[in-house]
């Protein structure tokens, strides 16, 4: 029989071997290094933002001890996040998967103003990589007509725009994207609705050479209020870009709703070749509004690439002419925001009266002021941002031909 000595010795020699083993175990582990784990921590997905946590700038510090001890410094947005448990436990799961990791350590704080801003430009920027496919080309370009605040002439504008685009010979389509306050159907005298194909796809409704497409062609009447909120407004625009029948357009219009809101960064996300006009009047209040939808395009990545003036003045029977919203604000605007002005569009019954009647002055009063003064920034507007086809190399080639000159070659 074993006496108790005997026995305690055993059991120590055990132990001895057990952690003799352990310690081996531990030596041939290599340990993970930092690189390591900011590697695993790619694959930590920020729910909200859509990007992982090293792309966002999220991890502040990575530290691996001796003893296989992780310790993580993870800033959030705000410190009441309510993602935190989730990238928590995700971070915490996916390096402690890790060889040679015996504990992860995250360690939580909130981001700086300059880091949360840095955060959302690159999340923006990610997020306008990865749009999803529409059904508009990829070569069709699309003009995105906005404002600072109602009451401007947005969707005057877009719809002559629109119709002078056409008028040069260009596929155009007309995306009424202000939701709550469609206008376009009026503008265009449009009384038909718009219907499905045999795939469930929207159809547009044409009008003077446009394919159109607004809820004003859904809703029961023009009176009919929409009382959505912000997802379905993003679900709208997302259906008129994904489930429309747009066929192969040069230029697509889109008159947006005034100011910064959910539509607006909606478009930034589904159409990243998407450009800015920014329309103002010439007192200083809408011009100063109207600087902030251009901040919010180009924190979003679009491109603003012109502005446009609308009620510059008015000119009476007697040609004498009265600046009745003051002057100079287009121009200073275009300054500030560093882009031409491609025009200053007069007061003109003949607009007022076309935008109510469905008469747009483009096509019914060609002639007047206001409808030259949309044809000659519809052609500047055309230099800026011109056709796709003519930004290929056979379409810059077919330029160069065209202006050589014309020898005659006599026999």
């Amino acid at each position: 029989m074993y006496s108790f000595n005997n026995w305690r010795f055993q059991y120590t020699a055990l132990h001895r071997q057990r952690d003799c083993y352990l310690a081996r175990r531990r030596t041939m582990t290599a340990m993970p290094t930092r690189s390591d784990v900011m590697e695993t921590l790619k694959g930590v997905i920020d729910p909200e933002l859509g990007s992982d946590l090293v792309d966002l700038g999220m991890i502040q510090d990575v530290r691996v001890d001796d003893d296989g001890v992780v310790t993580i410094d993870l800033a959030l947005t705000i410190a009441e996040c309510p993602m935190r448990n989730q990238i928590e436990s995700d971070t915490v799961r996916k390096v402690g998967s890790l060889p040679g990791v015996t504990r992860v350590d995250v360690r939580t704080t909130a981001m700086t103003k300059q880091q949360r801003a840095d955060l959302m430009t690159t999340a923006r920027f990610r997020v306008r990589e990865r749009a999803e496919p529409t059904k508009l080309s990829p070569t069709t370009r699309v003009i995105a007509v906005s404002s600072g605040k109602g009451g401007v002439g947005k969707s005057s504008a877009s719809t002559n725009l629109a119709l002078a685009t056409a008028a040069r010979g260009y596929r155009v389509g007309l995306l009424d994207a202000d939701i709550w306050g469609f206008s376009i159907p009026r503008m265009l005298n449009i009384k038909e609705r718009i219907t499905a194909n045999e795939d469930r796809n929207l159809v547009p409704v044409e009008a003077f050479g446009l394919k159109v497409v607004s809820t004003g062609l859904i809703v029961e009447s023009e009176e009919t209020a929409l009382m959505w909120r912000g997802l379905m407004l993003s679900k709208a625009l997302e259906q008129f870009l994904k489930q429309v029948e747009w066929g192969d357009l040069d230029y697509l219009f889109i008159d947006m709703p005034p100011g910064t809101g959910d539509v607006q960064m909606a478009l930034t996300r589904l159409l990243p070749q998407a450009e800015m006009v920014v329309v103002t009047t010439p007192q200083q209040a809408a011009q100063k509004v109207a600087i902030r939808v251009a901040d919010m395009a180009r924190r979003s990545f679009m491109p603003v690439v012109a502005a446009l003036e609308n009620m510059s003045h008015f000119v009476c029977d007697h040609g004498q002419t009265y600046e009745l919203f003051g002057s100079g604000g287009g121009a200073e605007l275009a300054d500030m925001l560093n882009v031409p002005l491609i025009g200053s569009i007069p007061i003109d019954p003949l607009m007022v009266a076309g935008g109510d009647t469905g008469l747009p002055v483009v096509v019914h009063a060609p002639d007047s002021p206001s409808a030259r003064a949309f044809r000659e920034a519809t052609e500047r507007l055309l230099e800026i941002v011109p056709p796709a086809q003519d930004e290929t190399c056979t379409g810059r080639i077919a330029k160069l031909l065209e202006a050589l000159p014309v020898t005659s070659h006599s026999e």
